[in-house]
């Protein structure tokens, strides 16, 4: 059986398993016990014990659950409603007013979460109440909330680049920094599509809250000094060369337990809580990342990825036309998958491709990250989506018809990366050489 028809039964069996409902981390092992067992004589239990183990015990994934906890920590603080109090009076000013506190409180938020759903949920609990009784529209305050959730994966620290670092051997401190100005670009746009839809429907917007005196502004300010904190503390050590990503991720646990503790919402039940809940993603993560890591190794052994490199090789495809066949491919897998899930089955067909197309693998890393914040956002998987099912009752269908314009604006981005790189490698390439 050549590798093209391996790979094509492999890929059936994949969604098959999938469609039972198995769990991912099974589904990836399945696959690769399947592909052993056809096409290669080495002992499938072997290779498996040995890869896992590889996975288990590398480095860079320290950080992971760290950052997990240190999320789930600032969760149950007072964090999200100070920074709501916070940032409302000065988004007053701005056309489309409180609607861009979704968008600023995401990506404030996003720099000490790491996660996309964290992100949403945290921010859309204490904001889509108050929008709401204050008479914003619903379907842009959903949708803004769903668009700016997904910069938790983009801003600094990002679960999924850590998992995208290890996976492909790459520096995630460089990756954080990549990641700085396409996020705040992918901001940015979200606030100007904000501002645009105020200017075109005044007769949708609220009635506007008297004016606070700019001494009530400041006053109101102060609240963001704790977050504000926390962000230098966690991102400024990495961008300042005084710690690894790793090393940040335990200042930040350190400095959200101080701060929770300063907050007066730091009790045993709130401790215990954070670190279970930290616990179970980090284990639901590694577990994905041992069937991966398995995929990965018994990719090797067959063959697969070197006769498909070699077969879209031959089609002659441009670096752009590669790119572009790319971006379609992870938009629709991300109708069935997460974002991890996404990144770590794909990592072992695709870098080889990419690498051979002359790709940077920092650059290909933020544009992975933008289209996997996409398929966040697009149903039936969309992560967000669920989130705010959970909070508003409203069908998945119909809030991803709410996140389409920001699902557009992703794709804007997608495209203004592939022409500009530099909008991604500026940023890490100037800190390497001041450094």
């Amino acid at each position: 059986m050549d590798a093209v028809t391996l790979a094509s039964l492999l890929i059936v069996v994949l969604f098959l398993v999938l469609g039972t409902g198995t769990w991912i981390a099974l589904a990836l092992g399945i696959v690769a016990y399947s592909g052993m067992v056809i096409a290669v004589s080495a002992p499938p239990g072997q290779v498996l014990a040995t890869s896992v183990w590889g996975a288990a015990t590398s480095w860079d994934l320290t950080a992971l659950p760290m950052f997990i906890w240190m999320g789930e920590i600032l969760y149950r603080t007072r964090l999200s409603q100070d920074m709501f109090s916070g940032l409302a009076p000065w988004m007053r000013a701005l056309p489309g007013r409180l609607l861009h506190v979704n968008v600023v409180g995401c990506t404030i938020f996003a720099a000490v979460s790491g996660s996309s759903a964290a992100t949403c949920a945290t921010i859309g609990r204490i904001s889509l109440p108050e929008l709401k009784k204050r008479g914003y529209d619903e379907r842009l305050a959903i949708g803004t909330l769903a668009g700016g959730g997904t910069l938790g994966l983009l801003i600094p620290p990002s679960l999924i680049m850590i998992v995208y670092g290890a996976a492909t051997e790459q520096s995630i401190a460089r990756l954080f920094i990549a990641g700085v100005v396409p996020g705040i670009i992918v901001a940015g746009l979200f606030m100007a599509y904000v501002g645009g839809w105020a200017l075109l429907n005044p007769g949708r917007m609220p009635e506007r809250e008297p004016k606070m005196l700019l001494r009530e502004r400041l006053v109101a300010g102060w609240r963001l000094i704790p977050v504000i904190l926390l962000i230098l503390g966690v991102i400024g050590s990495i961008y300042g060369g005084f710690a690894s990503a790793t090393e940040a991720a335990v200042v930040g646990v350190a400095l959200s337990l101080v701060m929770s503790r300063a907050m007066g919402t730091l009790d045993w039940a709130s401790f215990r809580d954070g670190l279970l809940g930290a616990t179970r993603t980090s284990c639901m993560i590694a577990f994905i990342l041992a069937g991966a890591a398995f995929l990965t190794t018994a990719m090797g052994f067959t063959g697969i990825p070197r006769a498909l490199a070699e077969w879209i090789g031959a089609m002659n495809l441009s670096p752009w036309q590669l790119l572009l066949a790319l971006t379609l491919f992870y938009m629709v897998l991300g109708c069935f998958l997460d974002g991890i899930s996404m990144v770590v089955l794909t990592t072992a067909v695709i870098m080889p491709l990419v690498q051979a197309a002359g790709f940077d693998l920092i650059w290909f890393g933020i544009y992975i990250v933008i289209v996997v914040e996409m398929a966040q956002i697009t149903p039936p998987v969309g992560f967000n989506l669920y989130v705010l099912q959970g909070m508003t009752g409203r069908s998945i269908f119909r809030i991803g018809l709410y996140a389409l314009p920001f699902f557009l604006i992703l794709a804007v981005v997608v495209a203004l990366l592939a022409i500009f790189p530099d909008l991604a490698l500026w940023l890490p390439r100037t800190m390497l050489e001041a450094g």
